[in-house]
Protein backbone atom coordinates (compact mmCIF):
# COMPACT_ATOMS: atom_id res chain seq x y z
CA UNK A 1 0.00 0.00 0.00
CA UNK A 2 0.81 3.39 -0.04
CA UNK A 3 2.85 5.00 2.70
CA UNK A 4 0.49 7.16 5.01
CA UNK A 5 0.73 10.88 5.86
CA UNK A 6 2.92 11.54 8.55
CA UNK A 7 5.18 8.10 8.07
CA UNK A 8 6.94 8.75 4.66
CA UNK A 9 10.45 7.70 4.25
CA UNK A 10 12.76 11.29 2.97
CA UNK A 11 13.53 10.14 -0.19
CA UNK A 12 11.39 7.24 -0.39
CA UNK A 13 8.19 8.70 -1.07
CA UNK A 14 7.41 6.66 -4.13
CA UNK A 15 8.16 3.75 -2.20
CA UNK A 16 5.18 1.12 -1.44
CA UNK A 17 4.25 -0.89 2.48
CA UNK A 18 4.85 -4.37 2.03
CA UNK A 19 1.35 -6.00 4.02
CA UNK A 20 1.98 -8.63 6.45
CA UNK A 21 -1.64 -9.41 7.28
CA UNK A 22 -5.28 -7.98 5.53
CA UNK A 23 -6.11 -4.58 6.21
CA UNK A 24 -9.99 -3.40 6.39
CA UNK A 25 -11.39 -2.84 2.89
CA UNK A 26 -8.81 -4.54 0.83
CA UNK A 27 -10.06 -6.62 -1.71
CA UNK A 28 -9.49 -10.03 0.45
CA UNK A 29 -10.27 -8.79 3.40
CA UNK A 30 -13.89 -10.09 4.11
CA UNK A 31 -12.28 -13.70 3.31
CA UNK A 32 -9.46 -13.21 5.71
CA UNK A 33 -11.98 -12.33 8.19
CA UNK A 34 -14.21 -15.34 7.92
CA UNK A 35 -11.43 -18.03 8.11
CA UNK A 36 -10.10 -16.28 10.79
CA UNK A 37 -13.61 -16.64 12.63
CA UNK A 38 -14.35 -20.01 11.09
CA UNK A 39 -11.20 -21.39 13.11
CA UNK A 40 -12.69 -19.99 16.69
CA UNK A 41 -16.16 -21.45 16.01
CA UNK A 42 -14.38 -24.81 14.84
CA UNK A 43 -11.92 -24.60 18.02
CA UNK A 44 -15.14 -23.98 20.81
CA UNK A 45 -16.08 -27.37 18.82
CA UNK A 46 -18.99 -25.57 16.82
CA UNK A 47 -20.42 -27.42 13.55
CA UNK A 48 -20.36 -25.24 10.53
CA UNK A 49 -23.83 -26.05 8.41
CA UNK A 50 -23.13 -27.90 4.92
CA UNK A 51 -25.65 -26.17 2.97
CA UNK A 52 -24.82 -22.62 4.48
CA UNK A 53 -21.38 -21.65 5.97
CA UNK A 54 -22.27 -18.56 7.62
CA UNK A 55 -24.54 -21.07 10.24
CA UNK A 56 -22.58 -22.65 13.08
CA UNK A 57 -24.11 -25.09 15.71
CA UNK A 58 -23.53 -27.38 18.34
CA UNK A 59 -25.81 -29.97 20.26
CA UNK A 60 -25.94 -29.61 23.64
CA UNK A 61 -26.61 -32.38 26.98
CA UNK A 62 -30.12 -32.06 26.69
CA UNK A 63 -30.75 -32.43 23.38
CA UNK A 64 -31.41 -28.89 22.42
CA UNK A 65 -28.90 -26.56 20.80
CA UNK A 66 -27.13 -23.47 20.40
CA UNK A 67 -26.84 -21.98 16.89
CA UNK A 68 -24.94 -18.51 15.34
CA UNK A 69 -25.89 -17.00 12.35
CA UNK A 70 -22.70 -15.05 11.08
CA UNK A 71 -23.52 -11.96 8.48
CA UNK A 72 -19.85 -10.76 8.21
CA UNK A 73 -19.27 -9.25 11.07
CA UNK A 74 -23.13 -8.86 12.57
CA UNK A 75 -24.47 -12.01 14.15
CA UNK A 76 -27.09 -13.85 16.12
CA UNK A 77 -27.14 -16.43 18.51
CA UNK A 78 -30.46 -18.52 19.58
CA UNK A 79 -30.78 -21.34 21.97
CA UNK A 80 -33.32 -22.31 24.83
CA UNK A 81 -30.80 -22.22 27.46
CA UNK A 82 -29.34 -18.85 28.55
CA UNK A 83 -26.44 -20.00 30.33
CA UNK A 84 -25.14 -21.49 26.69
CA UNK A 85 -25.80 -18.19 24.95
CA UNK A 86 -23.89 -16.32 27.61
CA UNK A 87 -20.98 -18.75 27.60
CA UNK A 88 -20.60 -17.79 23.65
CA UNK A 89 -20.74 -14.41 24.12
CA UNK A 90 -18.17 -14.97 26.94
CA UNK A 91 -16.10 -16.48 24.46
CA UNK A 92 -16.30 -14.39 21.67
CA UNK A 93 -15.57 -11.17 23.87
CA UNK A 94 -12.30 -13.20 24.76
CA UNK A 95 -11.12 -13.44 21.59
CA UNK A 96 -13.08 -10.28 19.57
CA UNK A 97 -13.79 -7.07 20.40
CA UNK A 98 -16.97 -7.29 20.76
CA UNK A 99 -20.37 -4.94 21.01
CA UNK A 100 -23.35 -6.94 22.96
CA UNK A 101 -26.32 -5.32 21.80
CA UNK A 102 -29.01 -7.24 23.56
CA UNK A 103 -31.96 -9.19 22.60
CA UNK A 104 -32.44 -9.09 19.16
CA UNK A 105 -34.44 -6.26 17.83
CA UNK A 106 -32.98 -5.08 14.50
CA UNK A 107 -30.68 -6.85 11.82
CA UNK A 108 -29.96 -5.63 8.41
CA UNK A 109 -32.96 -3.58 8.53
CA UNK A 110 -35.07 -6.19 9.47
CA UNK A 111 -37.25 -5.55 12.66
CA UNK A 112 -37.83 -8.46 15.37
CA UNK A 113 -40.40 -8.65 16.67
CA UNK A 114 -41.36 -11.61 19.63
CA UNK A 115 -44.83 -12.06 20.68
CA UNK A 116 -43.97 -14.78 23.58
CA UNK A 117 -47.61 -14.84 24.91
CA UNK A 118 -49.12 -16.43 21.62
CA UNK A 119 -45.45 -17.90 20.65
CA UNK A 120 -44.83 -15.92 17.49
CA UNK A 121 -42.02 -13.67 15.68
CA UNK A 122 -42.60 -11.10 12.90
CA UNK A 123 -39.82 -10.12 10.76
CA UNK A 124 -40.87 -6.31 8.83
CA UNK A 125 -38.95 -3.58 7.00
CA UNK A 126 -41.16 -0.54 8.10
CA UNK A 127 -38.70 1.50 8.88
CA UNK A 128 -36.51 1.08 6.40
CA UNK A 129 -39.44 1.26 3.45
CA UNK A 130 -40.60 4.51 4.67
CA UNK A 131 -37.01 5.31 4.24
CA UNK A 132 -37.57 3.98 0.59
CA UNK A 133 -40.49 5.93 0.53
CA UNK A 134 -39.36 9.16 1.19
CA UNK A 135 -36.37 8.69 -1.15
CA UNK A 136 -38.73 8.49 -3.77
CA UNK A 137 -40.76 11.20 -3.75
CA UNK A 138 -43.61 8.87 -2.62
CA UNK A 139 -45.63 11.41 0.35
CA UNK A 140 -48.94 11.75 2.07
CA UNK A 141 -50.17 13.30 -1.09
CA UNK A 142 -49.42 9.98 -3.19
CA UNK A 143 -52.45 7.45 -3.60
CA UNK A 144 -51.63 3.91 -2.27
CA UNK A 145 -53.06 0.67 -4.30
CA UNK A 146 -53.35 -2.62 -3.68
CA UNK A 147 -52.12 -4.36 -5.76
CA UNK A 148 -48.25 -5.03 -6.32
CA UNK A 149 -48.69 -4.11 -10.05
CA UNK A 150 -52.12 -4.01 -12.09
CA UNK A 151 -53.27 -6.05 -15.15
CA UNK A 152 -52.85 -2.93 -17.70
CA UNK A 153 -49.12 -2.95 -17.34
CA UNK A 154 -47.98 -4.68 -20.15
CA UNK A 155 -44.06 -3.83 -20.08
CA UNK A 156 -41.76 -4.82 -22.85
CA UNK A 157 -38.09 -3.79 -24.25
CA UNK A 158 -40.86 -1.85 -27.03
CA UNK A 159 -41.38 0.40 -24.22
CA UNK A 160 -37.44 1.77 -23.67
CA UNK A 161 -36.50 5.02 -25.15
CA UNK A 162 -36.30 6.14 -28.86
CA UNK A 163 -36.42 9.72 -29.18
CA UNK A 164 -33.30 12.06 -27.56
CA UNK A 165 -36.32 13.31 -25.43
CA UNK A 166 -36.97 10.69 -24.04
CA UNK A 167 -33.82 9.55 -22.87
CA UNK A 168 -33.18 12.86 -21.40
CA UNK A 169 -36.06 12.28 -19.54
CA UNK A 170 -35.33 9.03 -18.57
CA UNK A 171 -31.38 10.02 -17.20
CA UNK A 172 -33.34 12.22 -14.52
CA UNK A 173 -34.87 9.07 -13.32
CA UNK A 174 -33.42 7.01 -10.19
CA UNK A 175 -34.92 3.80 -12.24
CA UNK A 176 -32.13 1.73 -11.21
CA UNK A 177 -31.78 3.28 -7.35
CA UNK A 178 -35.57 2.24 -7.02
CA UNK A 179 -35.67 -1.18 -7.90
CA UNK A 180 -32.76 -2.38 -5.90
CA UNK A 181 -34.10 -0.70 -2.77
CA UNK A 182 -37.17 -2.02 -3.94
CA UNK A 183 -35.45 -5.45 -4.51
CA UNK A 184 -33.95 -5.82 -1.38
CA UNK A 185 -37.25 -5.51 0.55
CA UNK A 186 -38.35 -8.11 -1.87
CA UNK A 187 -35.39 -10.80 -0.67
CA UNK A 188 -35.30 -9.76 3.02
CA UNK A 189 -39.30 -9.89 3.64
CA UNK A 190 -41.68 -8.88 1.14
CA UNK A 191 -42.44 -11.83 -1.20
CA UNK A 192 -45.39 -10.52 -2.31
CA UNK A 193 -43.50 -8.13 -4.64
CA UNK A 194 -41.51 -10.78 -6.12
CA UNK A 195 -43.14 -11.29 -9.11
CA UNK A 196 -43.54 -6.92 -9.54
CA UNK A 197 -39.79 -6.65 -9.17
CA UNK A 198 -38.66 -9.29 -11.14
CA UNK A 199 -40.38 -7.59 -14.60
CA UNK A 200 -39.26 -4.10 -13.61
CA UNK A 201 -35.56 -5.77 -13.02
CA UNK A 202 -35.55 -6.80 -16.75
CA UNK A 203 -34.77 -3.29 -18.20
CA UNK A 204 -32.27 -1.85 -15.58
CA UNK A 205 -30.35 -1.45 -18.96
CA UNK A 206 -32.78 0.91 -21.09
CA UNK A 207 -35.60 1.70 -18.93
CA UNK A 208 -38.19 3.56 -20.55
CA UNK A 209 -41.26 6.08 -19.24
CA UNK A 210 -43.62 3.08 -18.62
CA UNK A 211 -41.24 1.11 -16.94
CA UNK A 212 -40.47 3.95 -14.48
CA UNK A 213 -44.28 4.38 -14.09
CA UNK A 214 -44.34 0.72 -13.04
CA UNK A 215 -41.93 1.20 -10.27
CA UNK A 216 -43.84 4.34 -9.12
CA UNK A 217 -47.12 1.44 -9.21
CA UNK A 218 -45.01 -0.98 -6.72
CA UNK A 219 -43.66 2.28 -4.63
CA UNK A 220 -47.49 3.24 -4.04
CA UNK A 221 -48.38 -0.42 -3.41
CA UNK A 222 -45.77 -0.52 -0.46
CA UNK A 223 -46.93 3.01 0.57
CA UNK A 224 -50.28 1.18 1.42
CA UNK A 225 -48.33 -2.03 2.62
CA UNK A 226 -45.61 -0.58 4.22
CA UNK A 227 -46.53 -2.72 7.22
CA UNK A 228 -46.72 -5.90 6.05
CA UNK A 229 -44.03 -8.49 6.98
CA UNK A 230 -43.43 -12.14 7.97
CA UNK A 231 -45.15 -13.94 10.60
CA UNK A 232 -44.32 -17.26 12.31
CA UNK A 233 -46.29 -19.23 15.00
CA UNK A 234 -45.80 -22.16 16.91
CA UNK A 235 -49.09 -24.16 16.17
CA UNK A 236 -49.99 -27.10 14.09
CA UNK A 237 -48.65 -26.19 10.42
CA UNK A 238 -44.87 -26.38 12.72
CA UNK A 239 -45.71 -29.86 12.80
CA UNK A 240 -46.49 -30.68 9.26
CA UNK A 241 -42.07 -28.70 8.10
CA UNK A 242 -41.45 -27.50 4.94
CA UNK A 243 -44.27 -27.24 2.74
CA UNK A 244 -43.69 -25.81 -0.97
CA UNK A 245 -45.64 -24.40 -3.56
CA UNK A 246 -45.01 -24.03 -7.26
CA UNK A 247 -46.38 -22.08 -10.93
CA UNK A 248 -45.62 -20.36 -13.47
CA UNK A 249 -47.35 -18.00 -16.21
CA UNK A 250 -46.79 -19.43 -20.05
CA UNK A 251 -44.89 -16.63 -22.65
CA UNK A 252 -45.23 -13.66 -20.20
CA UNK A 253 -42.30 -12.12 -20.79
CA UNK A 254 -43.41 -10.31 -24.04
CA UNK A 255 -39.98 -9.98 -25.48
CA UNK A 256 -39.14 -13.18 -25.55
CA UNK A 257 -42.16 -15.12 -25.02
CA UNK A 258 -40.32 -17.01 -22.04
CA UNK A 259 -42.59 -18.23 -18.82
CA UNK A 260 -41.75 -17.27 -15.76
CA UNK A 261 -41.34 -19.29 -12.67
CA UNK A 262 -42.83 -19.00 -9.09
CA UNK A 263 -42.10 -20.56 -5.86
CA UNK A 264 -42.60 -20.40 -2.27
CA UNK A 265 -41.89 -22.69 0.59
CA UNK A 266 -43.20 -22.22 4.37
CA UNK A 267 -42.85 -23.26 7.34
CA UNK A 268 -44.57 -22.29 11.20
CA UNK A 269 -46.77 -21.02 8.97
CA UNK A 270 -44.94 -18.05 7.10
CA UNK A 271 -42.62 -17.74 3.90
CA UNK A 272 -39.08 -19.01 4.37
CA UNK A 273 -37.67 -18.93 0.77
CA UNK A 274 -39.72 -17.35 -2.43
CA UNK A 275 -38.44 -16.59 -5.78
CA UNK A 276 -39.68 -15.18 -8.86
CA UNK A 277 -37.31 -15.40 -12.10
CA UNK A 278 -37.51 -15.81 -15.93
CA UNK A 279 -36.95 -19.20 -16.60
CA UNK A 280 -34.05 -19.79 -19.50
CA UNK A 281 -35.96 -21.20 -22.42
CA UNK A 282 -38.93 -20.76 -24.05
CA UNK A 283 -41.73 -23.89 -23.50
CA UNK A 284 -43.90 -25.15 -25.99
CA UNK A 285 -47.18 -25.60 -23.87
CA UNK A 286 -48.30 -24.83 -20.78
CA UNK A 287 -47.42 -28.02 -19.12
CA UNK A 288 -43.69 -27.70 -20.34
CA UNK A 289 -43.50 -24.08 -18.36
CA UNK A 290 -44.94 -25.82 -15.31
CA UNK A 291 -42.63 -28.74 -15.63
CA UNK A 292 -39.33 -26.15 -15.78
CA UNK A 293 -40.87 -24.69 -12.67
CA UNK A 294 -41.54 -27.78 -10.78
CA UNK A 295 -37.45 -28.70 -11.34
CA UNK A 296 -36.50 -25.33 -9.79
CA UNK A 297 -38.58 -25.79 -6.74
CA UNK A 298 -36.99 -29.42 -6.56
CA UNK A 299 -33.45 -27.66 -6.33
CA UNK A 300 -34.56 -25.60 -3.68
CA UNK A 301 -36.89 -27.88 -1.66
CA UNK A 302 -33.73 -30.58 -1.67
CA UNK A 303 -31.34 -27.68 0.10
CA UNK A 304 -34.17 -26.47 2.55
CA UNK A 305 -34.35 -30.43 3.84
CA UNK A 306 -30.85 -30.04 4.68
CA UNK A 307 -31.11 -26.60 5.89
CA UNK A 308 -33.48 -27.23 8.54
CA UNK A 309 -31.99 -31.08 9.24
CA UNK A 310 -28.68 -28.70 10.68
CA UNK A 311 -31.52 -27.52 12.86
CA UNK A 312 -32.54 -30.14 14.33
CA UNK A 313 -35.93 -30.78 12.35
CA UNK A 314 -35.96 -33.91 10.61
CA UNK A 315 -37.98 -34.34 7.28
CA UNK A 316 -38.54 -37.30 5.43
CA UNK A 317 -39.21 -35.71 2.55
CA UNK A 318 -40.89 -31.85 1.52
CA UNK A 319 -44.66 -31.60 -0.21
CA UNK A 320 -44.78 -29.71 -3.00
CA UNK A 321 -48.06 -28.41 -4.66
CA UNK A 322 -48.62 -27.85 -8.11
CA UNK A 323 -51.75 -27.03 -9.69
CA UNK A 324 -51.41 -28.67 -13.40
CA UNK A 325 -51.78 -32.26 -13.07
CA UNK A 326 -49.97 -32.77 -16.68
CA UNK A 327 -46.76 -31.43 -15.16
CA UNK A 328 -47.30 -33.54 -12.01
CA UNK A 329 -47.74 -37.13 -14.13
CA UNK A 330 -44.44 -35.92 -16.27
CA UNK A 331 -42.80 -35.67 -13.17
CA UNK A 332 -43.53 -39.07 -11.86
CA UNK A 333 -43.41 -41.12 -15.45
CA UNK A 334 -40.27 -42.23 -16.46
CA UNK A 335 -41.41 -43.26 -19.84
CA UNK A 336 -40.01 -41.59 -23.04
CA UNK A 337 -42.42 -39.54 -24.55
CA UNK A 338 -41.68 -37.97 -28.38
CA UNK A 339 -43.30 -34.84 -27.36
CA UNK A 340 -40.83 -34.18 -24.51
CA UNK A 341 -37.63 -35.45 -25.94
CA UNK A 342 -36.63 -31.54 -26.47
CA UNK A 343 -36.47 -30.77 -22.90
CA UNK A 344 -33.37 -30.25 -21.47
CA UNK A 345 -31.80 -33.46 -19.54
CA UNK A 346 -31.38 -30.92 -16.90
CA UNK A 347 -34.58 -30.91 -16.38
CA UNK A 348 -35.56 -34.17 -15.48
CA UNK A 349 -33.30 -35.08 -12.25
CA UNK A 350 -36.56 -34.18 -11.23
CA UNK A 351 -38.05 -37.44 -11.72
CA UNK A 352 -35.43 -39.29 -10.11
CA UNK A 353 -35.62 -36.80 -6.68
CA UNK A 354 -39.15 -37.89 -6.55
CA UNK A 355 -38.53 -41.87 -7.70
CA UNK A 356 -36.21 -41.57 -4.57
CA UNK A 357 -38.82 -40.13 -2.43
CA UNK A 358 -37.02 -37.12 -1.39
CA UNK A 359 -39.68 -34.57 -3.06
CA UNK A 360 -43.37 -35.66 -2.44
CA UNK A 361 -45.33 -33.80 -5.45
Amino acid sequence: MTQPDGFKVAGKENWVCKLTKSLYGLKQSPRQWYKRFDQFMKGQRYTRSKFDHCVYFQKLQEGTFIYLLLYVDDMLIASKSKVEIERLKTQLNLEFEMKDLGKPKKILGMEIWKDRAHDRVSLSQKQYLKKVLHQFGMNEHTKPVSTPLASHFKLSAQLSPSTNTEREYILQVPYSNAVGSLMYAMVCTRPDISQAVSIVSRYMHTPGKGHWQAVKWILRYIKKTVDVGLLFKQDNTLGKGVIGYVDSDYAGDLDKRRSTTGYVFTLAGGPISWKSTLQFTVALSTTEAEYMAITEAVKEAIWLQGMVKTLGLVQEHINVYCDSQNAIHLSKNQVYHARTKHIDVRFHFVREIIDEGKICL
